[in-house]
């Protein structure tokens, strides 16, 4: 890869067929145990079961995306994200991580999340509002989703500082090593909290990559009032590799996320991904894309789907037939019961919930904060939350002691 890269790293076209070049030449290299044909490729079954594996990922996870927003426009959820469209970036790139890796998504990656071994139906309580998140971010080394815009890229660049000093970046074990990784759309770069982050991670070579899916718009704002420039070129400026791909080909994905995490790992520093990708929803379902976005364009991209770009490549290659379709589908329809029956029992948690996970530990004023709380809901008359935070109980309304002030 040269630092510096503007051409679009696509291995596999819109119609199924292996794109060459000279630059893709280190990627189809890199990406060889999933190519079924052309220079790279390796032995065709082993091959085949990788792709079909990527395909069933995308297909299950649109499968929850759709049923997600249904829910929503049912009212079972509050709101709701989706991200038809960008199946094959979040898919492509999950997979290159590795078990100790840590994500720190924005809203939208449940590609991703699916990646970590994520059962989908845990994303749905912030949706539905019954939980600030709804899973334990160590479980699955995958962050509580961010809805500040931006704001995440600081804490990933902050968490991977903090795995270089713990001396496990560079040790030359591959159970060890680990990369940090920021996901987060177009319109996040234009967010200051981003420039903040890239320049602390390249002046510190922090094991990070910041993976921007670029799917054309921030909410109404295109990207070409965003920036005069791919967006990729924003890493030059801060002395860190930029790098294009083409985020509907879910294989080159893969191979660039494996390159900018390879090097992330060895302590060669960060790495700025632009995933060249495009939201075919909406920004939220409160969201109405017809107001500012043509038909035309839709359907340019309509063409261009991931996900029919891999059932395309396996069917010229004789690696898929009606009969996994239909055990796909199977599946696809056992996870879309499994997501709505989970999300329909999914009750109003107790009030004083608030009051968890304020702080990673036990804080004084919180906890008189929910005393007070508790007392108020039980009818009961409500302690001071001053109380105990002074050493001694606070002073009634009546009392003069310590003299006017």
């Amino acid at each position: 890869m040269t630092e510096h890269q503007d051409e679009l790293v696509q291995l596999v076209g819109p119609d199924g067929e292996p794109v060459v070049s000279e630059t893709n030449a280190p990627y189809r290299e890199r990406a060889a145990r999933y190519l079924l044909d052309g220079p790279g490729a390796t032995d065709a079954e082993p091959a085949a079961q990788r792709v079909r594996g990527l395909y069933r990922d995308m297909v299950l996870v649109r499968r929850f995306d759709v049923e997600a927003t249904s829910l929503q426009r049912q009212g079972e959820l509050a709101l709701f994200p989706p991200l038809l469209g960008q199946e094959a970036a979040q898919v492509g790139s999950g997979r290159a991580l590795r078990e100790q890796d840590y994500v720190f998504p924005s809203y939208r990656e449940h590609g991703v999340a699916w990646t970590r071994g994520m059962d989908l139906a845990d994303v749905m309580p912030i949706f539905r509002g019954v939980d600030h998140g709804g899973w334990d971010p160590a479980a699955h080394n995958f962050h509580v989703y961010t809805l500040v815009i931006g704001s995440h890229a600081l804490h990933a660049t902050g968490y991977a500082m903090g795995v270089q000093r713990d001396g496990l970046v560079g040790t030359g074990d591959a159970a060890r090593d680990m990369a940090v990784v920021a996901y987060f759309g177009d319109g996040a770069t234009s967010q200051g909290d981003v420039s903040e982050a890239l320049g602390f991670a390249s002046v510190n070579n922090a094991p990070v990559v910041f993976f921007c899916q670029n799917n054309q718009w921030a909410i109404s704002v295109p990207t070409t009032k965003q920036s005069r420039v791919p967006l990729a070129r924003r890493a030059w400026g801060f002395g860190m590799p930029g790098v294009r791909v083409d985020g509907n080909d879910v294989i080159a994905s893969w191979a660039v996320m494996d390159e900018a995490l390879e090097r992330a790992r060895t302590g060669g520093g960060p790495t700025f991904v632009e995933a060249v990708t495009y939201r075919m929803g909406a920004h939220t379902t409160s969201d109405d894309p017809t107001r500012y976005r043509t038909s035309d364009e839709e359907e340019s991209w309509r063409r261009r789907d991931p996900i029919a770009r891999v059932r395309t490549y396996l069917e010229k290659h004789g690696a898929w037939d009606e009969t996994r379709e239909a055990e796909l589908q199977a599946e696809a329809d056992e996870l879309g019961e499994h997501v709505r029956t989970t999300v329909r029992a999914m009750g109003a948690p107790p009030t004083a919930r608030m009051f968890e996970h304020v702080y990673a530990t036990p804080q004084a004023q919180v906890a008189a904060e929910r005393a007070a709380f508790e007392a108020y809901e039980a009818g009961e008359p409500a302690p001071s939350p001053f109380e105990g935070l002074l050493g001694a109980p606070a002073a009634s309304a009546g009392s003069t002691a310590g003299g006017n002030r």
